[in-house]
């Protein structure tokens, strides 16, 4: 793996990839149109290596990080998953009420990045939750790959009311101010989208590379957006046009950036897909956003 360097990967590499954590080619597949790119001494198998989620060494905000109270909670999804694990943090000692974040996972789970994306809402001063709609089947199951396995067999309907009825539980928490937004990557950006759509009372939505809703659902979002997307992110990018020209035509108020030269899921940060100046600008405008808008 060493031996491997990002600016040495092809583009078509990282294309594949997207194509298999998104379950348009399966893992033999993968593995047999990688081949392709193992040259000169860089094997599959150090290919694949290199492109798997990395956890170690790279969450910014620990689980016992002393700034923070972070703990596993269940709350109640009546139309969904019914009762739904999740990851609520806030700052140690904060007096007041906070406003609220919903941190929505990609398509595999609650795992150790978006748990640290929680927890680095909650240090930036808001409480957080970050369900995991795997709940029903168990849970994530500590591995990526199973993850996406586990929630592809989840409909998609019920996830989206387990991540509404969070807004549930953070409006009804006694430390939170009612106020509360939602930030999601991937299948959660495309929620994020959603709950805009289906949840009046939001008060910001931040979707990162999410898939868009049909435009004849615009005219329902009340919540201002603020829409992060990446340059080579090809597949999601193709629904931004319609999308953009729904939210002009209804009057709605949003920020969209893209991010040049980035690819689908660059804040995340254990994936070499991960691009450090993007991500670190999209969680600032991100952080920025939500101050406003929920204080």
């Amino acid at each position: 793996m060493s031996q491997i360097r990002k600016e040495d990967i092809k583009q078509e590499v990282f294309d594949l990839y997207d194509d298999y954590a998104h379950d348009r080619i399966d893992r033999r597949n993968f593995m047999q149109n990688l081949s392709a790119y193992a040259v000169g001494g860089v094997t599959v198998a150090s290919l694949m290596s290199f492109l798997m989620p990395d956890y170690q060494g790279t969450i910014q905000v620990q689980p016992n990080d002393p700034r923070l109270k972070s703990d596993y909670i269940n709350y109640d999804s009546p139309k969904g998953g019914k009762n739904i694990k999740a990851l609520l943090s806030k700052p140690d000692g904060a007096t007041g009420k906070l406003g609220g974040v919903i941190v929505v996972h990609e398509n595999r789970g609650l795992n150790p990045y978006i748990e640290d994306v929680g927890r680095r809402a909650a240090l930036a001063g808001f409480i957080s939750i970050a369900p995991d709609a795997l709940t029903p089947l168990g849970g994530y199951p500590g591995n990526d790959d199973k993850g996406r396995e586990m929630q592809s067999k989840r409909d998609r309907n019920e996830m989206l009311e387990d991540f509404i009825a969070a807004f549930d539980y953070l409006k009804n928490h006694k430390d939170c101010n009612g106020k509360i937004g939602v930030v999601g990557f991937c299948f959660g950006g495309a929620i994020a989208n959603s709950m805009a759509v289906r949840v009046p009372e939001l008060a910001a939505s931040v979707p990162f590379y999410g898939g868009q809703p049909a435009a004849e659902d615009v005219p329902k979002i009340k919540a201002p957006l603020l829409l992060h997307y990446a340059s080579l992110d090809t597949r999601v990018n193709e629904g931004w046009p319609a999308y953009e020209k729904a939210l002009k035509e209804n009057n709605k108020e949003y920020t969209a950036y893209m991010y040049p030269d980035a690819n689908h899921g660059f804040h995340n940060d254990s994936t070499p897909r991960y691009d450090k100046a993007a991500a670190e600008l999209a969680w600032k405008r991100t952080i920025d956003f939500f101050k406003q808008k929920l204080a």
